[in-house]
């Protein structure tokens, strides 16, 4: 099968990216063709036997081909703090042009079977013109744009209405498109996230050697990781007032590390002064194989979204063997359990700060606990699983289509 790939984001630094990215690997690994149209500011490495269709965009100063304007984003991404509220008509008919330049292209170079595009919004209805089987996954961060900028509801409306599938990454995803959008109740699929195994996985990292990389003096401490955006709705602001309870703490030596960027960084960086925080560090973005070294060499992983429509670097952690603490809203719920981990409700910091201490203790007095993360990460998530259901789905909406 022919699958053409569509995403508002570039292949890093975003949820629905890395899926976008994930999903193309496998894809091709399973014997498909598999072309991409995403946006970009910066370059980028190929993927081996994948068609590239960028759409490139300008961070500062304007080159050759590109557009004068950063892409935009629901909040923030690493590359662009535009959001789609900062187009304009002008910049919005401009964006819209040059995706759909891109899409011709792609579509008479590649001629596909099947169009996969994320996000119901812009660009999944420039998708559902083509005339092809349309599937569309929801992340979640659409339908926060729904409500923000009631504007662009139409265009998400009508790609959802053109569509021959739409996924949800989660039950809480599924149930909260299907009240924006309830003309999609007989095209809606359950298909939760899978984790790419390639990259993350178990392995031994030395704490001291990784700590020097990072400019960090490393003293022994229990590790705590937050990776993620720094974003509202992540409640990072919740670990940090739960940090300094436990950085109170005299029996033993804690390290919280920040891996993300987003548009609360002051805000998070001037918290973070008034709580008179030691030992809590932000590391900025991180690259995926960063990732896996910083997730096998902490202690727990800490997810305190106040809204989570799924949660890929929590299973991501996981798969490394790493215990979760994460909020018991949205999608984590729906994969974390007792077995690997602990739920409470976000913002209370007592019971964050609990969690946290009480996995701490069964991490080092239950050894074997992190293969068995690990073994139900990989045996239920793993991004195998996931591309052969996908598979499945493109099967159904071709069908769908052409009946």
């Amino acid at each position: 099968m022919k699958v053409l790939l569509i995403n508002h984001f570039p292949l890093e630094g975003s949820g629905s990216g890395t899926y976008t990215k994930n999903i193309a690997l496998h894809l091709r690994k399973r014997g498909h063709e598999v072309a991409v149209i995403f946006p970009e500011n910066q370059s980028f490495p190929m993927l081996p036997g994948i068609q590239m269709h960028p759409v490139m965009f300008s961070k500062d100063k304007v080159q050759r081909d590109e557009l004068p304007f950063n892409f935009p984003c629901f909040t923030t991404h690493p590359q662009s703090r535009t959001t789609f509220a900062d187009l304009g008509v002008g910049k919005l008919t401009r964006y819209l042009t040059a995706f759909s330049a891109a899409l011709r292209q792609a579509l008479q170079e590649f001629h596909p079977d099947i169009i996969h595009a994320q996000h119901a919004w812009c660009l999944s209805w420039l998708a559902s013109l083509c005339s092809l089987p349309l599937v569309i996954t929801i992340h979640g961060t659409e339908l926060m744009g729904c409500q923000k900028w009631p504007a662009f509801r139409s265009f998400a409306e009508e790609a959802v209405a053109g569509s021959a599938k739409v996924l949800a990454i989660s039950a809480d995803n599924r149930d909260l498109a299907l009240e924006q959008f309830p003309m999609a109740a007989d095209k809606l699929l359950l298909l939760p996230n899978g984790y790419n195994e390639d990259i993350f996985y178990r392995e031994e990292v030395d704490r001291e050697t990784l700590f020097d990389s990072l400019g960090l003096s490393y003293r022994g401490e229990y590790v705590i990781l937050f990776v993620g955006k720094l974003a509202a709705f992540k409640g990072v602001d919740t670990l940090l007032r739960t940090a300094r309870r436990y950085e109170r703490l005299a029996d033993r030596e804690f390290i919280t590390l920040v891996a993300g960027d987003g548009e609360e960084r002051e805000s998070l960086s001037e918290l973070h002064k008034q709580l008179g925080l030691r030992n809590t560090f932000f590391l900025g973005n991180q690259k995926q194989d960063e990732l896996r070294r910083l997730y096998n060499a902490a202690d727990v992983f800490v997810m305190p979204s106040r809204r989570e429509p799924f949660g890929l670097v929590a299973l991501e952690a996981m798969a490394c063997g790493l215990p979760v603490v994460g909020s018991n809203e949205g999608g984590l719920p729906e994969f974390i359990n007792s077995q690997v981990g602990t739920l409470v409700s976000p913002e209370d910091e007592e019971a964050f700060c609990a969690a946290i201490l009480n996995e701490l203790t069964r991490h080092h007095t239950e050894p074997e606990r992190r293969d068995i993360i690990a073994h139900y990460a990989s045996s239920n998530f793993a991004q195998a699983q996931f591309v052969a259901k996908l598979e499945q789905v493109y099967q159904r909406a071709v069908r769908a289509f052409s009946g």
